[in-house]
């Protein structure tokens, strides 16, 4: 896959004929049999269905943003709001903007698909390089899924393991505010970086 990504321009469609080949191959090196192997793959997607529609819808609202002019409306409006942001404030209000969104997108495929073509001319505008607005959109979705409510595996886990989600909430605070604090300061520093360099 990746040679095919990287050096053939595969996409989408060669790389889903990738997945179902390899997952051929898979059941006939497992011996597990047609029965088994059909199973299997359906049970495989079933689990997938939320996050393809996640990622549908999400691409969905894209196309009615652009094809709408609403996009171009937002960019607008960001620019003058956060145009005089330092690049230390902006990549931190970036990371705040993305937990929110993170909150009500718990599917990362979706929250890029819906976020970045926003964020990232946004930063274009604010001299802010992308690499850090990627890192802050990865930063808060990760640390948003440790405890999201909506989030299946959070719940899924926590039923597995028999845990009370208030329970999880305070175990977990203290290292969501060490990572929290950790990652602030790791874009805070990396856009200080980026803005001493240039």
């Amino acid at each position: 896959m990746i040679w095919g990504v990287s050096s053939q321009g595969w996409w989408m469609a060669k790389m889903g004929a990738l997945f179902l080949g390899a997952a051929i191959v898979t059941g006939l090196v497992g011996r597990l049999g047609e029965k088994r192997l059909t199973g299997a793959f359906v049970d495989g997607a079933r689990d997938l269905l939320g996050v393809a529609l996640i990622i549908g819808l999400a691409r969905g609202i894209v196309v009615v943003m652009e094809q709408g002019r609403i996009a171009d409306t937002i960019l607008h409006a960001s620019e003058q709001t956060l145009g005089g942001l330092s690049d230390v404030a902006f990549i931190s209000t970036m990371f705040v903007i993305e937990l929110g969104m993170s909150f009500f997108v718990p599917s990362s495929s979706g929250l890029a698909v819906l976020s970045m073509p926003i964020l990232a001319p946004l930063a274009d505008f604010a001299g802010v390089g992308r690499d850090l607005v990627v890192t802050a959109y990865q930063s808060a979705n990760g640390l948003v899924n440790l405890i999201n409510p909506t989030f299946a595996v959070v719940i899924g886990g926590l039923a597995i393991g028999r845990v009370p989600y208030e329970r999880w909430i305070v175990f977990i605070w203290p290292l969501l505010l060490i990572l929290t604090v950790f990652i602030v300061s790791t874009l805070a520093v990396g856009a200080w970086m980026k803005g001493a360099v240039v």
